[in-house]
């Protein structure tokens, strides 16, 4: 009998819940909103380097995909787990992954909920993690497939921008906190199961 892979949606997120354009994508009025106003301290980003570790495998939506193939492959000092583990891309568009970043190219939320039943090609089962992707994360959470959320919210509000969380009528979902720690710098890492 197998055991569901636990899926991890992971993000940057402000106090209103706009996870959309942190590190300064272009096209967004408050883009960089993670770097800006808010004072350095390494030690909020514990969580991020943890999930690095913990993580069998990379799930990202069509978006997501196409803005860190060119640039992570280059981050080996900074991303070499993510640059080594097997990714996955979540898109019913996409002709064929990006031969600089490959990725095995799924095409449906049906896909992923196979890919949570099966071990990798090195026999793990550990965790897939999914990185930015705010429409896939909303989709996933719709399917009932997101098992957690990694979060670091900032003490900010944007007013405008996508959302992490999905904006479809639903019922209502109760999550587990498993850590919580508000940093120095207002910066709050949070792990939340979600209970079913």
């Amino acid at each position: 009998m197998s055991t569901s892979r636990t899926l991890i949606v992971t993000a940057f997120m402000s106090l209103d819940g706009v996870m959309e354009a942190p590190g300064g994508e272009p096209g967004y009025r408050s883009s960089g909103w993670t770097m800006s106003g808010v004072e350095p301290d390494m030690a909020a980003y514990e969580l991020k380097g943890r999930e690095q570790d913990e993580a069998a495998a990379l799930l990202l939506g069509r978006v997501s995909y196409e803005a860190f193939a060119p640039v992570w492959p280059s981050m080996t000092e900074v991303f070499p787990r993510y640059n080594a583990m097997p990714r996955y891309v979540v898109s019913s568009t996409l002709e064929h992954d990006d031969e600089r970043w490959p990725a095995t190219v799924l095409r449906s939320v049906d896909d992923v909920a196979a890919l949570k039943q099966r071990p990798e090609a090195d026999g793990s089962t550990g965790p897939i993690i999914v990185h930015g992707s705010a429409r896939l994360g909303a989709a996933l959470a719709d399917a009932g497939l997101v098992d957690r959320y990694h979060l670091l919210t900032f003490p900010v509000l944007l007013g405008e921008g996508r959302r992490l969380f999905s904006e479809s009528a639903h019922p209502m979902q109760r999550l587990r906190v498993v850590e919580s720690t508000t940093h120095a710098n207002g910066i709050t890492a949070q792990v939340l199961d979600v209970l079913r």
